[in-house]
């Protein structure tokens, strides 16, 4: 049996579940490639493994800070992200649709409360005063 196109599995994926954009299923599968790609440079001779739900949360932080600076917090909203359990979700509607997998350790709850969102996406892009003034508080 042939697999569906990815955008074609994403956009059922949509149909069924409306309460992330598309673009944040890519999103999420483009961090995990890169993800592991980065650890895989930081380990040279490592071969690929899987990543648990922090780890990929991190890898999304990481990327969307380097793709979107300031507006990162902003194109995660618009994409219906707002804290990390939606990473989780988002992940496990992928796996459901058979386009990633999972072991048998994993579980949703893995990418809760991984980090605040404004706290990780928001505060550092803030003029170092206002830093300053938040870390007094």
């Amino acid at each position: 049996m042939e697999q569906q196109p990815l955008q074609a599995v994403i956009h059922q994926i949509c149909t069924k579940d409306p309460r992330y954009a598309e673009d944040a299923y890519l999103y999420v599968i483009e961090s995990l490639d890169s993800t592991v790609k980065s650890r895989m440079m930081d380990n040279p001779g490592c071969t690929p493994r899987h990543l648990t739900g922090q780890e990929l949360a991190e890898g999304i932080h990481q990327s969307a800070n380097y793709d979107f600076g300031p507006l990162a917090l902003t194109v995660l909203h618009q994409w219906g992200i707002t804290k990390t359990s939606d990473f989780g979700e988002i992940v496990y509607n992928l796996i459901e649709a058979g386009r990633l997998c999972k072991n048998d350790t994993d579980k949703k709850s893995d990418f809760d409360d991984v980090y605040d969102f404004e706290e990780i996406f928001d505060k550092p892009f803030l003029p170092r005063e206002l830093q300053k003034a938040l870390k007094k508080k």
